[in-house]
């Protein structure tokens, strides 16, 4: 066996212990070594040598195999945050962007991923004004990560009076947690102020102020966070969002960039680019980019959405071909 480079393997922790094991199976090559000059022992010695090497190889094997699974975390990872925020259309946007999270989150409740609010802002009547939420499990980004975009609902509010169809958005986000990235954010582009999560009152208002809100200067984008019960948790929880939105609007740019020589892309994976269309009087769903409609409009909101996931999937692969 050619002589094998191990440092990657040694820095990381997952390899560590393969690659000090794969170091003695080297030694014990190496002690052989002796053994192969002298003529009554070459035959045992070769046969114990390609017993090593055999071992070398399945440890090497091992060790790619999880740095391979990295790699795919990397592009994939299995968590993500999901931000809905209202757009056009007054307290009925809130009300659809609340029915947003709700239709996502029962999807992720079917998949068994785990779902946690972050944060989140209401209107009077229960809307949100915009929300997130952290989803973990497995596929979770892979499976998501095309619904980034503005959705519209077209439908007769509860509280028009003569029966028109009035036509609402909302913006969702897909942020891909990545534990590993390029980008820097130096300490003079952050401002951060903290205050008291809410409560519903009583003992349930917490007295410390463990919510934080981080502004990155250079962007403007703000972020907060306060699911966590500490601070310094809130903190790097708000940081580590920030950075997926940082990596996404780089990506985004970079999308618009190249869009135009990119067969297998849906859209540009831009917030303001309109993605869906909800259509309650027809009882239609519309996916614009890949101009498929579905007559289930109730069952989607319920979290029935595996089928429009699965021909997003398929268009853009037909697209690769």
């Amino acid at each position: 066996m050619e002589s094998i480079d191990l440092t990657k393997y040694k820095e990381n922790h997952k390899t560590q212990f393969l690659a000090s094991e794969f170091e003695r199976l080297e030694n014990q090559k190496s002690d052989l070594a002796s053994m192969l000059e002298d003529e009554s022992m070459r035959e045992m010695a070769e046969e114990e040598m390609k017993q090593i090497e055999v071992q070398q190889k399945a440890v090497l094997d091992q060790m790619n195999s999880i740095l391979e699974e990295e790699e795919k975390e990397e592009e994939f990872p299995n968590e993500i945050v999901l931000e809905v925020r209202a757009g056009a259309g007054g307290d009925e946007a809130a009300i659809f962007a609340y029915q947003l999270a709700e239709m996502y989150q029962r999807y992720a409740e079917k998949q068994g991923w785990g779902v946690r609010k972050i944060s989140s802002s209401e209107n009077d009547i229960g809307g949100y004004k915009e929300a997130a939420f952290e989803i973990r499990g497995q596929g979770v980004y892979k499976t998501l990560r095309y619904e980034t975009g503005v959705h519209r609902v077209q439908r007769i509010p509860a509280t028009e009076k003569q029966g028109r169809i009035h036509t609402s958005t909302a913006s969702v986000a897909i942020l891909p947690i990545r534990k590993k990235t390029k980008l820097e954010i130096k300490p003079d582009e952050i401002e951060m102020e903290f205050s008291r999560a809410g409560g519903a009152g009583g003992q349930n208002v917490n007295k410390v102020e463990t919510a934080v809100r981080v502004v990155h200067k250079p962007t403007g984008i703000d972020v907060r966070s306060t699911a966590e019960r500490s601070q310094l948790a809130n903190r790097e929880k708000a940081m580590s969002i920030l950075m997926a939105k940082l990596e996404a609007l780089k990506e985004e740019e970079e999308a618009k960039k190249y869009s135009a020589e990119r067969k297998d892309q849906v859209g540009t994976g831009d917030r303001s680019e309109k993605i869906r269309t909800y259509n309650f009087p027809q009882n239609r769903v519309t996916d614009h980019r890949i101009k498929e409609n579905w007559h289930n409009i109730e069952g989607v909101m319920l979290g029935d959405l595996q089928d429009i996931f699965d021909k997003i999937t398929e268009y853009i692969e037909n697209q690769k071909s």
